[in-house]
C-alpha cells in the first residue's frame, strides 16, 4: 500500500446543508452539487467527500447503519502558517454555521489551536505551532 490517503468521506445527515457549509461557508472548491448524490472537495492532499450517512453505512455493509456516538474517535485538522489564522478560520467556520467546542488557546505541545464542529458534529481542529508546512500546505512530517 502506498503511504497516502486518497479520500476522507463524511457521512452527513443533510447533503444540501453540508454542501452549503463546506462550499459556500468555508469556500472549499468543488465542481459537484449536492443533487448529484455525493460531493467531492479538492484539497491539497486527500479529497474530502460528503455522502448521505445512511447510504455510506449501507455501502459498508449490514449492521453499520446505527447512530454514531457524540465523539466518534476521529478529528480532522487544518494547520495554518500563522498563529492569527487560527482565529480567522474559526471565525469563518462560525459564520458558516459551525459551533465552537473549544476556543483557541495555547497548547501543551507549544502551539495554538481550537476546535469546531460542522453541521453533522464532525470535529475540526484548527492549529498553528511546532510543525512545518510544505509549499503546497501539506504537513511536513519528519
Amino acid at each position: 500500500m502506498e503511504p497516502r490517503i486518497s479520500v476522507i468521506t463524511l457521512g452527513v445527515a443533510d447533503l444540501d446543508r453540508s454542501y452549503r457549509f463546506y462550499a459556500e461557508g468555508l469556500g472549499l472548491p468543488t465542481t459537484r452539487k449536492a443533487s448529484e448524490g455525493i460531493v467531492f472537495f479538492q484539497t491539497r492532499g486527500a479529497t474530502l467527500a460528503l455522502y448521505p450517512y445512511e447510504s455510506l453505512a449501507d455501502d459498508v455493509g449490514p449492521g453499520w447503519n446505527a447512530p454514531r456516538s457524540r465523539f466518534p474517535g476521529i478529528t480532522l485538522a487544518h494547520n495554518v502558517r500563522e498563529r492569527h489564522e487560527v482565529d480567522e478560520v474559526l471565525a469563518a467556520a462560525v459564520a458558516a454555521g459551525a459551533t465552537i467546542v473549544k476556543t483557541a488557546d495555547d497548547t501543551d505541545w507549544g502551539g495554538y489551536s481550537g476546535y469546531f464542529t460542522d453541521p453533522d458534529g464532525y470535529l475540526w481542529e484548527i492549529a498553528w505551532g511546532a510543525f512545518e508546512l510544505n509549499d503546497d500546505g501539506a504537513l511536513a512530517v519528519s
